[in-house]
């Protein structure tokens, strides 16, 4: 598996063809709330299996941080570290960023992903979607 910044319009499509797929098929967000107004400032990135897109994320700046977003995996790839190999990807190109810290928003059942990445939960619990998030900071 690897991971691309999305440098071109059918590596965006792959991106979002998986965010739909976990984010609006699975996890029932509406698409107008998936598919937002910070689309064309964020950075994008799209794992691949051989030449097949299996997971997505993207990262924007924020408030003078690093803003990880929209982090996801299609199912068949799950607990095989497709999430680890995105989040690398992104760190590595925040760290290229001189950025020293990253935020997140994690659903409450995904924290204990991001802390063994080195993420601490800095917030209350929250709803994002209608789906239970809390807040994540790590210094990079």
């Amino acid at each position: 598996m690897n991971v691309k910044i999305v440098s071109n319009e059918k590596e965006l499509q792959d991106a979002f063809s998986v965010r739909k797929t976990v984010f609006v098929d699975e996890q029932k967000v509406p698409v107008e709330e998936e598919i937002d107004s910070f689309e064309d400032e964020a950075v994008h990135f799209v794992l691949y299996d051989n030449e097949q897109p299996v997971g997505a994320g993207r990262f924007r700046l924020v408030d003078g941080m690093g803003k990880v977003e929209r982090i996801c995996v299609l199912s068949s790839h799950r607990k095989k570290g497709a999430g680890k190999i995105i989040m690398d990807a992104i760190e590595e190109y925040a760290a290229k960023q001189d950025l020293k810290k990253l935020k997140l928003n994690a659903q409450t059942h995904a924290i204990p992903f991001y802390e063994r990445l080195g993420y601490e939960v800095v917030s209350e619990e929250f709803l994002d979607a209608g789906i239970p998030h809390k807040t994540m900071m790590k210094t990079i």
